[in-house]
């Protein structure tokens, strides 16, 4: 049966590729492209189709990420990777919010596209039974890059409403992942109506995933700062409670070093500082709907700005 379902699909997906062209939708503003080849092209914003097994990340098995092509924006972990034979690389699961689905032009299919750009990157099918959750993204290599694990480092950071935070940290060069959460409180696994009551001691949050070799901890702390109001105690704008705090949340002793660092050069600068700086503890990520909130929803943030203060 898996092999009458891996026939069909790439006959579908071939036939489809020969399609006339279509282009993908206009990313959001203020998200910047990265320049594609013209096979890039074809597939990214024409919607066609690589040839099965040509791709070049079908048979990685590295530890890493794999980001949008065209954006940088990252789709998908390693671990959720998995060999399913069709001859495009497989993958069981997304990263939280950054994958869009529609309905394919044959009417059938569901097509996949990154959420941050549009851009086209293969299809979603389900019931075929190769894993335990039943789910396989059939993504051409053409539409991805792929960052090795040596490369990542993680921040986590809480200025107000993550949505604000994650919206300012996205864009900067380097940031592979910006995912909401809570952190800093003492209930497991917590919701967002827990959160909201202030009982839990969880900050909103956005954990970083960022590319050592295309930005520093330090910038993203500068752009952190940069971004609200740390003057300001368990709050942000019209925004009131503990939840709203300002913090970072240090997972190496190099970034709490910098961190007090950057505090010292704002209060000689005359900048009141509250924020705190502690310990990572566990990091839970947010409900899905919380993820890429401004870049899905439109519109930009209303408690956070940007203002030079280094």
């Amino acid at each position: 049966m898996r092999s009458l379902f891996f026939l069909l699909g790439v006959a579908a997906m071939i036939f489809t590729g020969c399609a006339p062209a279509e282009s993908a939708a206009e990313p959001p503003a203020g998200v910047s492209l990265n320049p594609l080849t013209p096979e890039e092209e074809y597939v990214i914003v024409h919607k066609g189709t690589e040839r099965p097994f040509s791709g070049v990340l079908l048979d990685n098995k590295e530890d890493g990420l794999y980001l949008c092509r065209r954006c940088d924006a990252a789709l998908y972990r390693s671990g959720d990777k998995f060999e399913s034979g069709c001859g495009w690389p497989s993958f069981d699961d997304e990263i939280p919010g950054a994958v869009r689905r529609e309905l394919d032009r044959d009417g059938r299919r569901i097509e996949i596209l990154c959420a941050r750009c549009d851009g086209h990157l293969g299809h979603v099918f389900e019931g075929e039974g190769f894993t335990e959750k039943d789910i396989r993204h059939c993504v051409n290599s053409l539409s991805m890059s792929f960052v090795p694990a040596a490369r990542i480092e993680t921040a986590i950071f809480a200025s107000g409403c993550f949505w604000g935070t994650e919206y300012f940290l996205q864009r900067h060069p380097g940031v592979l992942v910006a995912e909401s959460g809570y952190i800093g409180g003492k209930t497991e696994n917590p919701t967002y109506r827990q959160v909201a009551t202030g009982r839990t001691g969880h900050a909103e949050a956005v954990r970083v995933l960022f590319d050592a070799e295309k930005t520093r901890y330090r910038d993203l702390a500068v752009l952190f700062f940069e971004t609200h109001d740390p003057g300001q105690l368990n709050r942000q704008g019209p925004d009131i409670g503990t939840q709203y705090r300002s913090g970072i949340f240090y997972l190496q002793p190099h970034q709490r070093t910098t961190a007090e660092e950057l505090i010292e050069i704002l209060r000689k600068k005359g900048h009141k500082v509250v924020t705190e700086v502690t310990p990572a503890g566990e990091f839970w990520v947010a409900e899905t709907y919380h993820q890429n909130y401004y870049d899905r929803n439109g519109g930009v943030p209303y408690c956070h700005a940007y203002e030079q203060k280094f």
